[in-house]
């Protein structure tokens, strides 16, 4: 029986999720050879989870971590039976979780699926994927040379670095003390304890950046500059649920004025019964992404101007031990909040001139160590890496006019410069954001993962009973 082939491009979290899932899907057989590609040295904990630092704490609790949506305790169970340090307060480390997403890919690619699928591991680079003249196929180059004739070609490329903070003169961006990745391999080495410091933006990765600061014993001055200067929102105590309210009142609101006014008031309703904000809008989760596509483009546009930074305050939350970290340096003056945005970065000497401004105000900060703690660049205009660049003029990959991610169907399908549903381009993760908005976190992920897996058997198995 002739086997398909689908190449997974990139082995972080959201290739990770697609491998295990594709490895568990019951029925079969399917005779389907799955083949990721990965450069890191073990695939699953990618970027978000490979770092070796104990005090990098994931901001979601851990029985909301399992690999499996139909089995919640898996993570819960794993960690059980291991020797790790307990996870306090149920916020295991990024480290630990990396740890259980390496095990199950491991697992996975040591032997054949009970299902018929086999799984294959290339530590090697994607530089290009050419669409093959009949459109139903494609070749995956590779960058060590080796090409990879695939029938479907599955993009988990993740996040990518953040841009640089000013433009358009960047000379600053090969001084040694300007850190533009704070996630990259050995990003924090080089800052003595005395150092100065000054960070760019004040959300998570700011947060971790702070943690792995103290755990280093750094004792120098260190500066936050943030625009709104918002830290992000304290996980609270573990609650009931709040019942959903989509259905009686989010469902079919087409403004972002609409749905704030729903939301504001099921808030203070239930503040006036003694109820947390928190769990309130945990009930809007599943829905979230039903409420994003309801709004017009304009809309969304609107969201993102004026709320999309408080949301994420709100949303993605820190755990309380990190909270009280973060208090502790603001009340022993190590830490400082600075209002404003950054408009230029000029070496001076080994230090760097940081000219912020506020309200129209500009004047000069200067740091021995500035690192751009602004998230990850998701504009998939924007992105230079070589594989996307080629899909991009290619016509296959269209990015979305809000710089979100990728144009896809509703099974990650990309639509071409024609908006056409390609039969061979999928994608998952962070660049299906133009179709839910929330699509970076564990319990949403997993779920993309499982979906797309499914579609994915589906879509071999009626292509191999119309060749048969």
């Amino acid at each position: 029986m002739q086997r398909r082939t689908i190449t997974i491009i990139g082995g972080g979290f959201s290739g990770a999720m697609l491998l295990v899932q594709l490895a568990h899907l019951r029925g079969g057989p399917h005779p389907i050879d799955v083949h990721l590609v990965e450069p890191r040295p073990a695939p699953g904990p990618g970027l978000a989870y490979s770092a070796r630092r104990p005090e990098y704490l994931l901001n979601v609790r851990t029985p909301a971590l399992s690999a499996f949506p139909g089995d919640p305790d898996h993570f819960t169970n794993w960690v059980a039976t291991t020797e790790l340090p307990a996870c306090a307060q149920q916020f295991c480390s990024r480290q630990i979780y990396g740890r259980y997403l390496q095990e199950l890919v491991s697992t996975v690619l040591a032997q054949p699926a009970m299902n018929g699928m086999r799984f294959f591991w290339y530590q090697d680079a994607a530089v290009a994927a050419t669409v093959a003249p009949d459109k139903y196929s494609a070749t995956v180059q590779l960058a060590s040379g080796h090409a990879l004739r695939t029938d479907q070609v599955v993009l988990a490329l993740g996040n990518f670095a953040p841009l640089p903070p000013t433009g358009p003169a960047q000379a600053y961006l090969h001084h040694p003390t300007y850190h533009g990745n704070p996630w990259a391999k050995g990003a924090l080495r080089g800052i003595a304890p005395e150092h100065s410091v000054l960070l760019i933006g004040s959300g998570l990765t700011a947060v971790d950046v702070l943690l792995g600061l103290a755990a280093d014993g750094h004792t120098g001055p260190v500066t936050v500059v943030s625009r709104n200067g918002r830290w992000p929102a304290e996980h609270g105590p573990i609650t009931t649920g709040y019942p959903s309210f989509y259905a009686t009142e989010l469902a079919g609101l087409t403004t972002v004025g609409a749905v704030l006014r729903a939301v504001r008031g099921r808030v203070r309703a239930a503040a006036r019964q003694g109820i947390d904000w928190r769990p309130v809008l945990d009930s809007l989760r599943p829905d979230l992404g039903r409420i994003w596509a309801a709004w017009p483009l304009a809309e969304q546009a609107r969201f993102l101007r004026h709320l999309a930074s408080i949301w994420s305050v709100v949303r993605h939350r820190s755990p309380p031990q990190n909270q009280a970290a973060v208090q502790a340096m603001l009340d022993a003056g190590i830490v400082r909040m600075q209002l404003g945005r950054v408009r230029q970065l000029v070496p001076q000497g080994e230090d760097l001139a940081v000219q912020i401004e506020k309200r129209g105000y500009q004047h000069w900060l200067t740091a021995r160590h500035v690192i751009t703690c602004t998230g990850p660049l998701l504009d998939y205009r924007r992105i230079d890496d070589p594989l996307v660049i080629g899909l991009r003029e290619a016509g296959q990959l269209v990015p979305d006019p809000l710089g979100l991610g990728m144009l896809t169907d509703s099974h990650g399908a990309l639509l071409d410069k024609e908006q056409q549903v390609s039969p061979v381009f999928f994608t998952l993760g962070p660049s299906r954001r133009p179709a839910y908005f929330e699509s970076t976190a564990v319990p949403e992920l997993r779920q993309q993962a499982l979906a797309l897996a499914q579609w994915l058997a589906e879509m071999s198995d009626s292509q191999k009973r119309l060749s048969s």
